[in-house]
């Protein structure tokens, strides 16, 4: 193979390596490079324009649900962030403190954010005075830290950024009850746009939110049959409310707490739909996120009119709400082909003198890898447009079909380890007893993912005693 087509070889195999596969690819498709301070990373112009297009489609979610965009401040004074005994407890390891500020000795240390409910909770003591105030429905994008010990990028990394939304209602129902409807914008989110299939549900004591009275959670089937949690929503009750005085006067003229709930996705999602579509290739991204949609390679470009026709069908294509790119450099069309397969744009069309003469475009779809010369030219904004959507169809359902046969049952410890090593969810019972949920991950190095509130189990897959739920245990990221 000639040199400048030797792209796929510079990438570890997909099977065997997945973990170096990944990294491979988010380095050599230009998304993130390494931050000079361990464990953070810097999102580069192509992985920032898919965030560009995460944070577009999910901002005009929330705000078509009524929610409002704010910022809070990065620095939080530490003793807001022990106000909350399971709060504090839960994110100690995690946190970053500054201590010292214009060359002096600071009074009291300063939490950098690793989440905001307490700061936002100050704020919304202040705000909050009468019904009439609720719902208070804010979210806010940022960046947050948490000192992680081991890092990748997107998934887990000291520095990323997210959307959290804080709510407070005046009832414990509509609280809970916004958590579950934030989940689902989440899990319309996830399918439609990022053609990723998820499971959704409550999360059992032990993975919940430091805080939290309920968890909920979306969990994405990777590549390798691993889960990535990629959003979660928390039911607060009156937790931070009492914490931070949040209260309002009731029209019965009674002074009570108020209940908040908060929600939040990151970057992660970026990694999620990486290895969930991504193959031997690289990318694969999914139409309604990625950057280019389109990429155009003249063939003999130095030809006459070819280039001029490539710019028309660009401009066309544009207009028509299409991203689209017209690659127009010296390098040879195999060089393109293969630069732009690894960074995984959905289409490519090739136009060249025969093209134009005939009326037609060579068009190559990025999630097949198939290609056709039968396209009229004529009517690409229609033909290019509709197979965009078909492209986005196809993922989803790929993605599906193989997460749906990876799930499988198992009513012991032994069926429960063996689904896992063979890169499975697992569906099993649970008593509700920590300990047995505990000696899952000593046992099979699985965690609970998601309660499955649509299947009944008979017997626990630990005690044997009769289960409550039926789990989806996983290895994860």
């Amino acid at each position: 193979m000639a040199k400048d087509l030797n792209f796929v070889s510079q990438i570890a195999d997909i099977e065997s390596d997945f973990p170096q596969w990944y990294t491979d690819v988010v380095l050599k498709t230009k998304l993130v490079d390494y931050g000079p301070v361990k464990g953070t990373m810097v999102i580069r112009p192509y992985g920032y324009a898919i965030w560009e297009r995460i944070q577009r489609e999910m901002d005009d979610r929330f705000k078509a649900a009524g929610v409002e965009n704010a910022y809070f401040p990065l620095l939080i004074p530490m003793s807001f962030m022990t106000k909350e005994a399971e709060h504090v407890e839960g994110f100690a390891p995690e946190v970053a403190v500054v201590t010292h500020a214009g060359g002096e000795k600071l009074s009291e240390p300063l939490a950098v954010r690793p989440t905001s409910e307490t700061i936002i909770g100050y704020m919304y003591a202040k705000w909050i005075e009468s019904w009439r105030d609720l719902p208070l429905r804010y979210n806010q994008w940022c960046n947050v830290m948490r000192w992680e010990k081991t890092t990748r990028p997107f998934l887990r990394t000291s520095e990323f950024l997210w959307q959290e939304g804080h709510s407070v209602f005046a009832s414990g129902e509509e609280a809970d009850a916004e958590a579950l409807r934030m989940l689902e914008l989440y899990r319309d989110f996830a399918e439609k746009i990022l053609c990723m299939p998820v499971l959704t549900g409550k999360k059992t004591d032990k993975e919940k939110f430091a805080g939290a009275i309920s968890t909920y959670g979306m969990e994405a089937m990777m590549h390798d049959g691993k889960s990535l949690q990629s959003g979660t929503t928390h039911y607060m009750g009156q937790n931070f409310a009492k914490a931070f005085n949040i209260q309002f006067t009731d029209k019965d003229g009674a002074l009570k707490h108020g209940y908040t709930m908060s929600y939040g996705a990151s970057t992660r999602l970026i990694g999620a739909l990486i290895m969930t579509h991504g193959d031997q290739r690289g990318l694969v991204l999914p139409p309604p996120v990625a950057p280019v949609q389109v990429v155009i390679v003249p063939v003999a470009m130095k030809k006459e009119g070819v280039l001029e026709a490539c710019k028309a069908l660009e401009e066309r294509l544009k207009k028509a709400g299409i991203r689209a790119l017209l690659d127009d450099s010296d390098n040879s069309p195999g060089w393109k082909f293969n630069e732009w397969e690894m960074k995984g744009v959905p289409v490519r069309i090739e136009l060249g003198p025969r093209d134009i003469e005939s009326g037609k475009m060579t068009v190559f779809r990025r999630d097949t890898l198939e290609k056709g010369d039968d396209y009229s030219l004529s009517e690409a904004e229609r033909a290019i447009g509709e197979l965009l959507q078909k492209i986005g169809e196809n993922l989803f359902a790929k993605a599906e079909k193989r997460m749906q046969e990876r799930i499988v049952e198992a009513e012991t410890l032994d069926e429960l380890l063996d689904g896992v090593n063979r890169g499975n969810f697992v569906r099993a019972g649970w008593c509700g007893e920590r300990s047995c949920e505990d000696k899952v991950k000593e046992f099979a190095q699985a965690t609970a993912r998601v309660i499955d509130g649509k299947r009944k189990a008979k017997t626990c897959v630990c005690c044997g005693k009769k289960a409550t739920h039926a789990v989806i245990f996983a290895r994860a990221y």
